[in-house]
């Protein structure tokens, strides 16, 4: 019987601080012993979004705390990890550092490999930590900065079939709820809005929804919100109606062309059955 690898990971690309041991099992399959996430929303809520100086600040602030808490809730120390794994992008240039450098501080000192992850390998992999999921699957990657129709042949082995042609999902939400004054993190708040509006009261755009291929956008969707809000000025109804048509509108594209990715995906796999998967950050 094979022994069991255990690692030690780490993740500071935007604004929350974490780290996580997981331990392999033999089934190829993973068991996460401990994940702690360290917040920022309060920090970045006055400025409307993540403020990267700030961000970092944090994580040099937290990571010492947030790591060996990990290592604590795990009930392992670090003699007994058999690595260490960081983020290394994309994101924040200045927020990846700080797990990087601690993470291969670790590792060198303690004679462990270290790995440097991607960060949107690592949202195409984890959905596979808690179940069972065969090769090849289609996916969704939908996140602050990325929006990507996706293969997932096998580990470090992708084909994008689509992507956002400018803003991505994340992004389109945070400025929605910017311009709705709706708070922060935008997704959270636009969803809270959106239940108690008529989804059906603005008729918004949506953007190359009839163009040949994968490729999504919305910043013409986006603009669109932007002209209607200085329209309604304060009139809760109203804003509680955008947000819904917005989040209706978002909902509608991301349902035409799922099924036009799924196509792409059954012309590449032969299964009776495959497999879809949703995955990405917290940013909506």
């Amino acid at each position: 019987m094979g022994k069991k690898l255990i690692f030690l990971g780490i993740e500071t690309s935007c604004d929350e601080t974490a780290a996580s041991v997981v331990q392999e099992n033999l089934d190829g399959s993973a068991k996460v012993l401990s994940s702690i996430v360290s917040s920022q929303i309060k920090e970045h809520e006055k400025f409307g979004g993540v403020v990267p100086e700030l961000a970092a600040r944090s994580h040099i602030e937290n990571i010492d705390f947030i790591i060996s808490k990990a290592l604590k809730d795990a009930k392992i120390n670090f003699e007994l990890i058999d690595g260490v794994a960081a983020t290394a992008g994309p994101g924040l240039i200045v927020c990846l550092t700080v797990g990087l450098n601690i993470g291969k501080a670790i590792a060198g000192f303690s004679g462990k490999p270290f790995v440097a992850v991607n960060h949107l390998e690592g949202h195409a992999l984890s959905p596979a930590l808690s179940n069972k999921i065969k090769f090849p699957y289609l996916l969704l990657l939908i996140s602050g900065g990325h929006s990507q129709f996706l293969i997932v042949k096998n580990v470090n082995d992708y084909k994008q079939i689509g992507t956002t042609i400018d803003d991505a999902l994340g992004e389109a939400f945070d400025k929605t709820a910017k311009m709705l004054n709706l708070g922060y993190p935008g997704g959270p708040a636009v969803e809270k809005f959106a239940k108690q509006g008529d989804k059906n009261f603005y008729k918004l755009p949506e953007p190359i929804i009839n163009k040949a291929g994968c490729n999504l956008s919305f910043a013409g969707l986006k603009t669109a919100v932007l002209i209607q809000s200085k329209k309604i000025k304060n009139d809760k109804n109203l804003k509680l109606n955008l947000a819904a048509s917005f989040q209706e509108t978002i909902i509608k594209i991301l349902n035409k062309k799922t099924k036009v990715a799924f196509s792409e995906f059954k012309k590449f796999s032969k299964k009776e059955k495959n497999t879809f998967v949703v995955a990405g950050g917290g940013c909506c």
